[in-house]
C-alpha cells in the first residue's frame, strides 16, 4: 500500500475512533478534518505519528494538540466565517489552518522562531491566505501590544494556564469567545467562554493534559 493511502486510512480511523466517538458530530467539521493532511504539517521524521491519539512531539520541546482537542475547540466556537481570531501558540499551523478555514482572519502568535517559520511555510503550501504568524512572546504585554493591533472576536489559547492574563482578555471584543486550557496539571480542563459584556458563560468541555504556557513572567517571592 502506498504511503498516501496509509495516511488516508489513518485519517479516517482518527475521525471515527478519536473524534466522532467523543461527541464531535458536526458533519462539515468532520469532513474538513478528514480532508486535511495532518502529516504534512509535521517534519518528515515525525509524519508517521501524525494520527496517534495523544500529543505528537514537535521541535523546540513542544507538542501538537491531540486531534480531539483540535476538533473540540473548533466545534465549540461555531464559527460563521466572519470572525477575527487570535491564536496563542501556533505550533506547526494545523489548528491555525482549521480556524482560518472557518473565519475571516487568524492572527497567530508563536514564541519559537523555528516553529513560526515552519507554520508559515505550512500555511503557504496549503493555500491559507487569511492567516498570519507572528514570532512573539504573547505572555509579554509590551511585546504583544507592539506586534498585534486591534481587537478580536475569538481568542484561542493552546497551552495550559492557571488564569487568563489581563492583557489577553483586553484584546477580546465585548461579545467575544475564548477557548483555553485552564488549571494545573494533572487537573486541567478545556474551557469555552462566551462573553456578553461583563457576563461570561463558561463551559468545561472535558478534562485533559497539556504542556504549560511558556513565556510567563516569573513571580518573585520575598523571603524575610
Amino acid at each position: 500500500m502506498e504511503p498516501t493511502a496509509n495516511f488516508e486510512a489513518a485519517r479516517r480511523n482518527m475521525v471515527e475512533y478519536q473524534i466522532r466517538c467523543c461527541k464531535v458530530l458536526e458533519p462539515e467539521l468532520l469532513d474538513m478534518i478528514e480532508s486535511l493532511p495532518r502529516e504534512e504539517y509535521l517534519p518528515a521524521h515525525l509524519q508517521s505519528l501524525a494520527y496517534m491519539e495523544g500529543h505528537v512531539p514537535l521541535p523546540c520541546n513542544q507538542e501538537m494538540l491531540s486531534p480531539l482537542q483540535e476538533a473540540s475547540i473548533v466545534q465549540s466556537l461555531n464559527l460563521t466565517g466572519t470572525e477575527r481570531v487570535l491564536e496563542i501558540g501556533t505550533g506547526t499551523g494545523f489548528l491555525t489552518t482549521m480556524l482560518a478555514m472557518r473565519s475571516a482572519e487568524v492572527v497567530s502568535c508563536e514564541l519559537h522562531e523555528e516553529l513560526a517559520s515552519l507554520a508559515r511555510n505550512n500555511l503557504q503550501s496549503h493555500g491559507v491566505s487569511n492567516a498570519s504568524v507572528i514570532h512573539v512572546n504573547a505572555m509579554d504585554n509590551e511585546a504583544l501590544s507592539k506586534a498585534v493591533s486591534g481587537s478580536f472576536d475569538v481568542i484561542v489559547m493552546t497551552a495550559a494556564l492557571k488564569e487568563i492574563p489581563d492583557h489577553i482578555k483586553a484584546l477580546l471584543n465585548e461579545c467575544g469567545q475564548m477557548v483555553a486550557f485552564i488549571g494545573s496539571n494533572p487537573v486541567l480542563s478545556l474551557v469555552h467562554m462566551d462573553f456578553n459584556g461583563a457576563a461570561c458563560t463558561r463551559t468545561a468541555l472535558f478534562e485533559t493534559l497539556l504542556q504549560d504556557m511558556e513565556g510567563l513572567a516569573i513571580k518573585r517571592e520575598f523571603v524575610f
